[in-house]
């Protein structure tokens, strides 16, 4: 199976990415199913109904987030009745998910979303949390991915191979700056640090620059805006064995949107 994951997608010029870029990953790699981390897709801080339903339209069938999932309120009832979005699986008692079955699959393909915790808050521990989640997956998950929201890349290696023959990929997320290290590792598990972001190019991490910039000088809360120029996709495309769940090929991308 042909499993495409799209990297952080910030806000409105991100959503419009995923709808030019989506079908331009189809013809391009024939993939049976598209993923994207969207915890920053509405206004550049969390998830909204409108912004799920318009990546739906373009053709995510799925969703991961991260720590800026809880930014929006109105995310709470997504999480909760949404089986095609997870949410950091080691946040203690929150709603949600933080593994499912991806619908339409017939059981074979899960996902699990963990958080890091170097540089991030003291949630419980990812390495044990995705211990606990593997061992709850039914026989039928041949393919696991999972997305691994952290900063630090240290932590990010250590997870993927503790992991590596027990999953499919590993897929780093949350800085939004892709990494060149896509590759297999000797257990068959693909791994990206970073698979960086679906947003501007010209801003920083996909906020207007001057906005971040101020916020550096000044040390005092600014506002952030979402950029708008330059706009791109980064993703990953994994080849996955059906049966074995290994990874075949693992190739990370970017395509830029055309004005």
């Amino acid at each position: 199976m042909i499993i495409a994951f799209l990297g952080d997608v910030v806000g409105k010029s991100g959503r419009q990415a995923v709808a030019w870029c989506a079908p331009r990953i189809r013809d391009r790699h024939r993939p049976a199913l598209l993923i994207a981390n969207a915890e920053n897709s509405a206004g550049g801080f969390g998830i909204n109904p409108t912004g799920i339903a318009e990546m739906e339209a373009a053709g995510i069938a799925f969703f991961t987030t991260g720590n800026h999932v809880w930014d929006k309120r109105e995310a709470i009832p997504l999480l909760d009745n949404k089986p095609n979005i997870v949410r950091p699986a080691n946040y203690p008692g929150a709603p949600g998910r933080g593994s499912a079955l991806v619908p339409n699959t017939d059981g074979r393909v899960a996902v699990i979303n963990i958080q890091g915790r170097v540089f991030m808050p003291p949630l419980d521990c990812p390495f044990r949390t995705v211990d606990r989640l593997l061992a709850e997956l039914p026989a039928s998950a041949r393919i696991i991915l999972v997305d691994f929201h952290a900063e630090a890349t240290s932590e990010k290696i250590a997870m993927s191979y503790y992991l590596d023959g027990r999953v499919s990929a590993v897929l780093g997320t949350h800085t939004h700056v892709p990494t060149k290290d896509a590759r297999i590792l000797p257990g068959g598990t693909g791994y990206v640090t970073d698979v960086g972001m679906t947003g501007s190019n010209d801003s920083i991490l996909g906020v207007v620059k001057e906005d971040v910039i101020e916020r550096f000088l000044s040390m005092r809360p600014t506002r952030f805006e979402v950029a708008k120029g330059d706009v791109r996709c980064d993703y990953v495309v994994a080849d996955i064995d059906d049966e074995t769940g290994k990874t075949r090929t693992f190739e990370h991308h970017q395509l830029a949107m055309e004005s």
